[in-house]
């Protein structure tokens, strides 16, 4: 197994405080409160480092050396300020199948296992890996926030467990408990986790978090007042419900609010397919934001409808992915309503693989059984799955001879169709790559290419296709909406062909997400006992 990665430059000092955040279950908000402490205590002038031991994510983050981690600890170490590495999450978990994972250690693959294999051959050799990263973090920074997966009372997984409160031993760190309240059951799911944990466990647990408060805290109170009597723990905070959280998630689960939209009437709609195994959804979150942009995730041909813009989003499964597209009827309909030139067909990465004519897996890398298959046929490019995953940040800009519909001045300045291509070449994009298909394009006199990119110290290439009229095109560059001048442009293409009105720039991706950092940090900091965190981290807080 690797036990090298990512590290940062050791220091003589102390090793960092360590508090652990642990959830009563999955999908209790640890991630979201991991990054507004994370912000908070950048703020009162720390140095803090999130940690992950083992995630389990399809959604991840491409570090500035090329590796990959989970979009959690990518988003946490941002809200921290500092640059991301393997370190903050060394195993790395993406599911390719039912009870089928591909383990990636320190940002690299390290193999495809079933879950039996990974419980029985794999967890017993990690805890060396899991401690000389936490090791790292601790010789290089002033506070690590280290976060837990699941609930620490999952009995059967208890006595090889790398994530919870095995990893809180090792580290002899205490731990804040977090509960959602929103779920109900509150005070039960406490109460019921603490009985379910060993003695010197339970020892650990220093506080608890309440956390998606919607009510009367008064009415709330005597609950409190029970909890703390019955358990000895003090309650450090009840958290308020917050609303439209702008903070990368990497469970698909949150997807289930976004099926229909937005409420309300907008100009533009954008449907996005929400395969089985969809990746890296949060390429489009930049969308998302966009005041005339509707952005909905769709998994039949009847939740289709008659978008402006239809998004083939990456995909851990590309070929099982496809095979989806087709019994659904999903593909008939895209198809249908491209040949119509009722819509614009976008693929990103998988979605972009699908595209092409045809799809390879000889090496059985995708795990579905299927070594061949027939793509969509709309670009003529076939794509091959290797053994070598490609991990990396690119950036560059639109190429001059782009066939992309992109329009970023307004209809009285414009006056050739050459001006308004033009005007949108050289237009910047950054992103990042994350596949083991090698793509090639058999008929380039046929298409265009769309990008001239380069990789970090690397020469120029161009880099995605589409056709001559921009009416279907590709890419492996995930994190492409969050280029500003290249979204706002994409999106005014879309507005001029219903005959709308381009609009200016609306926001900036970086700032909106520097805001939103501060917004969680805030609320935090206005519901959470800081002095006591501070105490239980035995820290000196910073006036």
């Amino acid at each position: 197994m690797q036990t090298g990665g990512s590290s940062v430059q050791e220091k003589q000092k102390q090793p960092a405080a360590v508090l652990m955040l642990q959830g009563t279950a999955s999908d209790v908000g640890k991630s979201v409160i991991t990054t507004a402490l994370c912000r908070i205590f950048k703020q009162d002038g720390f140095r803090p480092a999130p940690f992950k031991s083992q995630n389990m994510a399809l959604n991840s983050y491409v570090t500035a050396d090329g590796k990959e981690i989970g979009r959690a600890q990518g988003a946490q170490a941002e809200a921290c300020g500092i640059e991301a590495t393997t370190d903050m999450n060394p195993i790395l978990i993406k599911p390719v199948r039912d009870m089928h994972s591909q383990i990636v250690v320190h940002g690299v693959p390290f193999a495809q296992m079933s879950a039996s294999d990974y419980r029985q051959h794999f967890l017993p050799e990690a805890r060396q890996t899991v401690m000389d990263a936490l090791n790292r973090l601790r010789d290089a920074y002033d506070i690590v926030l280290m976060e837990g997966a699941g609930s620490p009372a999952e009995i059967n997984l208890k006595d090889r467990d790398i994530v919870n409160m095995n990893l809180a031993g090792w580290a002899d760190a205490p731990v804040i408990l977090i509960s959602d309240i929103d779920r109900g059951g509150v005070f039960a799911s406490i109460v019921g986790t603490l009985e379910l944990l060993e003695p010197h466990e339970a020892a650990r647990v220093k506080g608890f978090i309440i956390n998606k408060f919607r009510g009367d805290l008064s009415l709330l109170q005597p609950g409190l007042d029970w909890l703390e009597e019955r358990t000895g723990i003090p309650v450090l905070g009840v958290l308020p419900y917050i609303r439209d959280i702008q903070i990368e998630a990497e469970d698909s689960v949150v997807l289930d609010s976004l099926r229909h939209g937005k409420s309300g009437q907008t100009e533009l709609d954008i449907a996005v397919i929400r395969y089985p195994r969809i990746s890296n959804f949060t390429d489009f979150d930049a969308l998302l934001r966009e005041p005339d942009v509707n952005v909905r995730y769709v998994t039949s041909p009847e939740e289709l409808g008659r978008p402006d813009a239809v998004i083939l989003p990456g995909t851990k499964d590309t070929i099982g992915d496809l095979i989806f597209l087709r019994e659904s009827g999903l593909e008939r309909a895209i198809l249908n309503d491209v040949e119509q030139k009722a819509v614009q067909l976008v693929g990103i990465c998988g979605g972009y693989q699908m595209l092409g004519r045809h799809l390879k897996d000889p090496f059985a890398v995708e795990a579905n059984q299927i070594q061949e298959a027939e793509g969509i046929g709309l670009l003529p490019l076939s794509t091959t799955f290797l053994q070598h995953k490609q991990t990396v940040r690119a950036s560059g800009k639109v190429q001059p001879l782009h066939p992309l519909r992109l329009s970023g001045m307004t209809n009285s300045e414009i006056n050739t169709e050459q001006e308004a291509h033009t005007s949108t070449a050289s237009v910047p994009v950054n992103g990042y790559e994350i596949h083991m298909g090698v793509t090639e394009c058999h008929e380039p006199e046929q298409v265009t290419a769309l990008f001239e990119i380069a990789h970090a110290g690397g020469e120029p290439f161009l880099e995605g296709w589409g056709t001559s009229d921009g009416s279907v095109w590709g890419t492996y560059l995930h994190g492409l909406f969050e280029s500003d001048r290249f979204r706002r442009s994409w999106l005014n293409g879309l507005r001029e062909a219903k005959g709308l009105a381009p609009l200016e720039e609306t926001y900036s991706a970086h700032e909106r997400k520097e805001m939103e950092f501060d917004r969680v940090a805030d609320s935090l900091r206005s519901s959470l006992d800081m002095k006591r965190v501070y105490e239980i981290m035995g820290v000196m807080q910073r006036e």
